[in-house]
C-alpha cells in the first residue's frame, strides 16, 4: 500500500471518532501500544529525536530497497503519534518517503488535540523520518555503485 493510501485509511479511521478529543487520545494511546517493542540497546542519545518535549527514539534500516522504521516514546500519546508516522512510512521506498506530502494530520484535525508543543515535536519526528530516508537511500546507492 502506498503512502497516500495509508494516509487515506488513517483519515477514515479517525473520522469514526468524530473529533471527540477524549476518544482520540484513547485511540492514539491504543495505537502506540501496538508498536513493536523497541530494543533497550537502541534507546541511545543518537536515536533520540531532537525537538520533542517527550523522549522519542527512532531507528531505521533498509532491506530490499524499503525503509523499515522502529520507534518508541516515554509518553503514551506521543508513542501513538510516532506510530502513525511508522504506519505511513514503514516499508516504503526512500524516494517515495522524501517526495511525500503528509496531509493526514490536517485532515484528522490533529492540531485541535495535540497542542503547540506536541505539534512542534511531531514536525521534528517527520523531519527525522526523512533524514533516515536520505541516509539510507544514499547508503543503498553507494552499495549499488560499489
Amino acid at each position: 500500500m502506498g503512502i497516500n493510501e495509508i494516509q487515506d485509511k488513517i483519515i477514515e479511521d479517525f473520522s469514526v471518532l468524530d473529533g471527540d478529543q477524549e476518544m482520540t487520545n484513547f485511540y492514539l494511546m491504543d495505537l502506540g501500544q501496538k508498536l513493536p517493542d523497541f530494543p533497550e540497546s537502541k534507546r541511545t542519545e543518537e536515536n533520540l529525536v531532537n525537538g520533542c518535549q517527550s523522549k522519542v527514539w527512532l531507528d531505521a534500516e533498509i532491506k530490499d530497497g524499503k525503509v523499515y522504521y522502529y520507534a518508541d516514546s516515554n509518553t503514551a500519546i506521543t508513542k501513538g503519534l510516532v506510530s502513525l508516522l511508522v504506519r505511513v512510512y514503514n516499508e516504503q521506498d526512500p524516494t517515495d518517503i522524501l517526495m511525500s506530502e503528509l496531509y493526514f494530520p490536517e485532515k484528522i484535525g490533529m492540531s485541535r488535540f495535540i497542542g503547540t508543543q506536541r505539534s512542534n515535536g511531531f514536525k521534528a519526528m517527520i523531519k527525522q523520518f526523512k533524514v533516515y530516508a536520505v541516509a539510507l537511500k544514499t547508503k543503498m546507492e553507494m552499495a549499488k555503485n560499489g
